[in-house]
């Protein structure tokens, strides 16, 4: 199905929340729930015994934790303030800076330049009180203009993406009445490696906007909505079958 754009106003407006899991057990913890801001990218975790950006950022943190932690793996909770700071500081392309500058209106100064005494950043450290609460507002004057920037090179990127996944995309169309097969991520209920993905017929039973179907069980009658991404046509059925007879006899 086409990819539909979730529309986002105002910075913490729109959330989407995932769960990353299981790890192995660090001071008893071994899930995340991960929250991420749709227009800023900030992520925020938690520590719970269990949609598209959020998919994303789950793999971004994935893999900086998977560079910060030793072999046993253990001590991913303590690390994750440290993989959550290089997110949030890091470049994001499709709002063209970084989620901490989207959010504060200012960029970042990281603990390496301090560290090491880089000249740009103590010499924004190291100016009078005044002079700095006029920059601050001269910043906040300017966030706005920030924001709206990167709004539209979010929407430029998202319509890019858009195009791109849609082009590849085969045109699936159902009706009422039309048997179906149900493709079924669950492998586990299917021990065998030559079973099929695809569960037995359904019934289409009524199509939705935006890719929706719900679909009805033949025998049982119950229903439920699915993606339409998961669903093609079943052409199974009667099939008319022709008999011919070969004669083994030499020829004459």
């Amino acid at each position: 199905m086409p990819l539909q754009n979730i529309q986002e106003v105002e910075v913490f407006d729109c959330w989407g929340i995932d769960f990353v899991g299981p790890f192995p057990p660090s001071y008893g913890n071994e899930y995340m729930l991960v929250a991420v801001d749709y227009v800023s990218k900030v992520t925020t975790p938690y520590h719970p015994q269990a949609n598209g950006q959020a998919e994303v950022s789950n793999h971004e943190i994935k893999r900086i934790l998977e560079k910060t932690v030793s072999n046993s793996k253990k001590e991913w909770s303590q690390k994750l303030d440290e993989a959550l700071w290089a997110y949030r500081t890091a470049f994001k392309a499709p709002i063209g800076l970084t989620p901490f500058q989207l959010v504060f209106g200012k960029t970042c100064h990281l603990p390496v330049e301090l560290e090491h005494k880089a000249l740009w950043a103590l010499k924004f450290l190291n100016f009078e009180n005044e002079l700095a609460g006029d920059k601050r507002k001269v910043q906040l004057l300017e966030l706005e203009e920030m924001r709206n920037a990167a709004y539209h090179s979010s929407w430029l990127y998202k319509e890019k993406a858009k195009k791109y996944h849609d082009k590849k995309l085969r045109n699936k169309e159902f009706v009422p009445g039309q048997l179906v097969l149900l493709f079924n991520s669950r492998l586990k209920l299917f021990p065998g490696k030559l079973k099929s993905k695809w569960s037995r017929p359904f019934r289409v039973k009524e199509v939705k906007e935006y890719g929706a179907i719900v679909i009805e069980d033949i025998d049982k009658k119950d229903s439920w909505t699915v993606n339409g991404q998961r669903l093609k046509v079943y052409l199974g059925g009667h099939v008319d079958r022709e008999s011919c007879a070969l004669p083994l006899d030499a020829p004459l």
